[in-house]
Order: structure tokens, then sequence, then C-alpha cells
């Protein structure tokens, strides 16, 4: 290599090489922040779950996510990328998050976000619950201004209060919306389902300017559709893409704190996170992963290989990958 050539990022150990349940306990084994000058993309533990309604847990999510991450491959087939090599991708530890004062954590969540920003391009947070979804909007909206939001979860979260709370997991968007953090009518759920307080959630989740794919549509009409609708809406504004582990059925992702049946499948979450390659991500997050309810790691490898998911994605993006096409298709028709 030249003194012209730009060096090569770092990236985990060779698994050939080095046992995966050795090296750091990094995500993927990925560099640390410290150890770069600068990176394309961090992955930002915040492990909080003082925002949860039911069962607690999510803050031993980011540790759970990491050790789930080991199985991962450098190579991504189906977006055809290599996400270590295209840029810079670090861990950059955890938030220390203070887990009696919800209030003063979300404004840590956001101070700690703005700061990863000045060193890292994007971020992408393994949480935690999705209450840290506010703090983090804030963050990117003042680097982007208004952003398009694309939401996977089972539930709304866009409740007014808990128990007269305005921060909580199931609150954030409405939050969000009120401080003007998301570009209106351009945003969109996908993945609800499940009982709600009553019909007029639907109502005030439709006035603060959400689309709704349900599970039901995906099933019913497939994974092309739910593509096709969120993309239209989206277009070509900045987006964040906030996925909450109970998008997955429980047989999928048992280990999360308000479980729903009838859930999407992890390969129809993949599928779907695959068709977003002609999106402007600019951040995303993986949140409400809570390894005490969980079985045989089956949410924190389902949570890994979604962030590894959005990492692809982010890749394809600083390449110029296949912006404009489709559904995971090469621009001239052949399959990935």
């Amino acid at each position: 290599m030249t003194a012209d050539e730009p060096s090569r990022p770092l990236g985990p150990p060779n698994a050939a090489e080095v046992p995966r349940f050795v090296g750091p306990d990094t995500f993927a084994r990925l560099p640390r922040l410290d150890q770069v000058d600068h990176a394309g993309v961090a992955v930002l533990g915040i492990p909080f779950d003082s925002g949860v309604s039911y069962r607690p847990g999510a803050r031993f999510g980011p540790q759970g996510i990491r050790a789930g991450s080991k199985l991962l491959r450098p190579y991504h087939p189906a977006l055809d990328v290599n996400p270590w090599d295209v840029h810079q991708v670090v861990d950059a530890g955890d938030v220390a998050v203070n887990p009696f004062d919800l209030v003063a954590a979300v404004g840590q969540v956001e101070a700690a976000a703005r700061s990863l920003l000045t060193k890292a391009d994007r971020i992408v947070t393994i949480g935690g619950d999705h209450t840290v979804a506010l703090p983090l909007l804030r963050a990117f909206a003042a680097e982007h201004g208004p952003i398009a939001l694309v939401h996977f979860d089972a539930h709304l979260d866009t409740w007014d209060t808990y128990f007269g709370a305005p921060y909580t997991h199931g609150t954030p968007f409405r939050r969000a919306v009120e401080e003007g953090l998301l570009d209106l009518d351009v945003s969109a759920h996908v993945g609800i389902r499940g009982p709600l307080y009553s019909a007029q959630d639907l109502i005030d989740d439709q006035d603060l300017g959400f689309a709704i794919v349900s599970t039901e549509d995906v099933a019913r009409k497939g994974v092309d559709e739910a593509i096709d609708k969120v993309r239209e809406r989206v277009g070509n504004r900045p987006v964040y893409v906030s996925i909450d582990i109970d998008v997955l059925d429980p047989a999928h992702a048992p280990g999360t704190g308000t479980p729903e049946p009838g859930g999407l499948t992890s390969r129809e979450l993949q599928m779907i996170l695959r068709g977003f390659t002609d999106l402007n991500l600019v951040g995303g997050d993986v949140v409400e992963v809570a390894p005490a309810y969980d079985h045989a790691e089956l949410t924190t490898i389902a949570a890994a290989n979604v962030v590894y998911e959005l990492l692809g994605l982010m890749a394809l993006d600083t390449t110029g990958g296949r912006r404009g096409g489709a559904h995971g298709d090469n621009s001239d028709g052949s399959a990935r």
C-alpha cells in the first residue's frame, strides 16, 4: 500500500483463525471506537429499561445482542456487500444511563448520541427499551432536520402518557411528533398487531401522521407490497429505522418485555429490510431485547442479525449500492 492509498478499515478477527467464543466482547468482535480516528457507523449500547410498562430486563439487551453477534460473518450475500470493508464500523460501548431518573436518562442518551455523531457518520443503537428512541431522534433531527421514521413494532408507541409519565417505552413517537422531530405524513409503522385500549388509539395515531402496515397485511399481501408501501411513503427523505424486537412473533423472539402472538417471522423481517436498499438511511435502533426471557439465544441472535441488516444497508448506501433497485434485485433484473 502506498502513502496515497487509504488504509483499510479495521475489522473483526478471522473466525477461521480465532474462535468466535474468544476475542473482544464487542458487537461482531469489531474494533472499539477509541481504536480509530473516525467511524462510518458506530454500534452504541444503551442498557436502560426504566421506561417499561410490563417485564423489565432490556437493560441487559446490549450485552445479549453482542453475544448473539459472534456468529456473524463478514459477507452479506443477499445484499452483496461486506459491511466491514466498505467503511469503518466500530462498537462505541454503552451509555452510562441513570437507572433511577428517567428524565435524566433521556437527556444522557441525547447528549451521548450528539457527541457520537461528531465521531461517526451514523449510529445503530442496541437497547434498551424503546424510550431511548426519543432522545436518539432528537440527536438525528438536529443533524438532518425532521426525518422520516420507519417503525417496526407490535405496538404503536404513540400513546400520550402512562401513569401520567410522558416518557415511557409506549410514548416516544408521540413526543417526537410534538417536538417536530419527524417529517409528518411520511412515517410508518410495520408489524402492528394485538389488542389496543380503544379504537381511538388508531385515530390518534393517524392524526399524528403515521401509516400502518400490519402483520396481517404482510401475511395476506406479502413482503413486496409492504416494501412498496414504505418506500413510496418515505421517498428520498432521511430515514431512521427503529426496530422493537417484539415485531417478531414470540416463537422467533421470546426474550422481550411485551410479547404479542401473531408477529412477523425472522425471515419476513429480513426480507422487508433488504427491500430498503434505496432508502436514505441515517440511523437506526434495535431495542426491547430482554435476555432473561430468552431461550437458546433465539432473540439475541435474531436481534444481532437485524443489526447486521441495517449495517449492510448503510454499507450499500455508502458505495452507491443498488439504490433505486427493487426488493433485493440487481438493476439488470437478476436475483442477488
